[in-house]
């Protein structure tokens, strides 16, 4: 038997990993979509589809979900789920309005702030000190936000001048800019209604018109976001708390330590988008007013991929649906169909490119059905056009599901000591 050569075994072939996206591509991305939305607004005739009132509408909408989702980020990169972030978002509308009315709209919001704040103090305890369920535990934060404000709307708002059990007097608007001359030239160049030029128009338009300080304050947290949680010593430490604690513990990382101040961001930030919505967005409290915003906030973060730019993607989208509601009602939402249509159509020639043909056809068929939906009827129904922001918020989490990876100790009961 011959030993002269040995046939050595193959290397197994690298499996191919995902591209990552670079600016190249996101350029165009971006290019493509506001090409199809131009080509919506034209054929639909929905002109207030990227008007600046409209642009304007979605920015303020989108950042009370964009606050609440940036602290879920905050939390669960340090291992702690957040359901109690509509809690802390009560928390944050109601200490924002009480103390906005009395002493001023940026008190309100730095007491809204620690409002928020408050409540995620008393998750980290329960969770983190305590090891209780976590999910547990923000469910009765919110229902204990509930109960508290309005136990104190009774002997507070109820006994002021101009003020409820269910509502606080108004409160003084914070300083909004607008930049003269451009803002006015945009919006006659988006009143055109030109393909694409007008729609450009009225995106800049409506990131320069009554644009709210505290709206750029909101914005500039997501980018300081970033760069703390992904350039920072602390920020490795944060997310090694999220990712391995035992680990993180084993190399002198104070787990107990960075998972308070993570949970106590996250309910500080939670309590500015609660402040937001009383001062900015409605110039009062109400009860009730936050409506689920923290849920979906939380829903922007998983969107998101637990990563700041990605959450306020999310963000952008339910606001923006949610501003289509307000500012045009059926038409605009009808005009939507002709969108997801298209979208429909592009996501059905992707999945034939990639071989998929179950998928393409099942995205086909769903796409026919949508045509045939817009080009048979005027309008759609109220009931819809209510439910359209939420819908849209399940499709996008439904399509994106297979690309999510969270935290891997996330939710995880975690006790000191473990990791000596």
């Amino acid at each position: 038997m011959s030993t002269g050569t040995v046939a050595k075994p193959s290397a197994a072939p690298k499996k191919a990993g995902r591209r990552k996206l670079t600016w190249p591509w996101i350029l165009l991305i971006v290019a493509a979509g506001l090409v199809l939305f131009s080509f919506v607004r034209v054929v639909s005739g929905a002109d207030d589809l990227t008007s600046v009132g409209q642009i304007s509408g979605a920015l303020q909408l989108a950042v009370p979900i964009a606050m609440a989702g940036l602290g879920g980020l905050w939390a669960e990169r340090a291992g702690v789920v957040n359901i109690g972030l509509e809690g802390m978002m009560i928390l944050g509308t109601w200490f924002g309005a009480w103390a906005g009315y009395q002493w001023g709209p940026w008190t309100g919001v730095v007491v809204g702030i620690l409002g928020g704040a408050l409540g995620g103090l008393l998750h980290a305890i329960i969770t983190v000190t305590f090891n209780v369920n976590h999910i547990v535990s923000g469910v009765a934060i919110n229902i204990l936000a509930v109960g508290f404000t309005q136990y104190l709307s009774n002997f507070t708002f109820a006994e002021a001048e101009g003020g409820s059990s269910k509502q606080s007097p108004r409160i003084d608007e914070i300083t909004d800019i607008t930049i003269p001359g451009l803002s006015d030239w945009l919006i006659d160049l988006q009143q055109k209604h030109w393909f694409l030029i007008s729609d450009i128009a009225g995106i800049l338009g409506g990131l320069v018109t009554h644009l709210s300080l505290l709206t750029i304050v909101a914005a500039l947290l997501i980018p300081a976001t970033w760069w703390l949680l992904w350039r920072t010593s602390f920020g490795l430490r944060l997310r090694s708390c999220g990712e391995n604690p035992v680990a993180a513990e084993s190399l002198g990382v104070n787990v107990y330590k960075y998972k308070y101040i993570a949970v106590v961001v996250s309910g500080g930030l939670a309590g500015l988008g609660g402040a937001f919505l009383a001062i900015v967005s409605t110039g009062i409290y109400q009860e009730g007013q936050t409506g689920g915003r923290g849920y979906i906030g939380l829903a922007a973060m998983i969107f998101g991929n637990w990563m700041p730019g990605g959450m306020a993607l999310g963000a952008s989208l339910f606001g923006f649906t949610d501003s289509l509601k307000i500012r045009g009602g059926a038409e605009n939402v009808h005009a939507l169909l002709l969108l997801v249509a298209l979208l429909l159509v592009i996501a059905a020639l992707w999945q034939l490119y990639r071989k998929k043909y179950v998928v393409a056809a099942i995205s086909a068929a769903f796409s026919a059905a949508f045509f045939l939906w817009y080009f048979l009827t005027d309008e759609v129904p109220s009931q819809f056009v209510d439910a359209a922001p939420y819908i849209t918020t399940l499709l996008v989490l439904a399509l994106s599901a297979q690309r999510l990876r969270m935290p891997k100790a996330d939710g995880l009961p975690y006790r000191k000591g473990e990791g000596k």
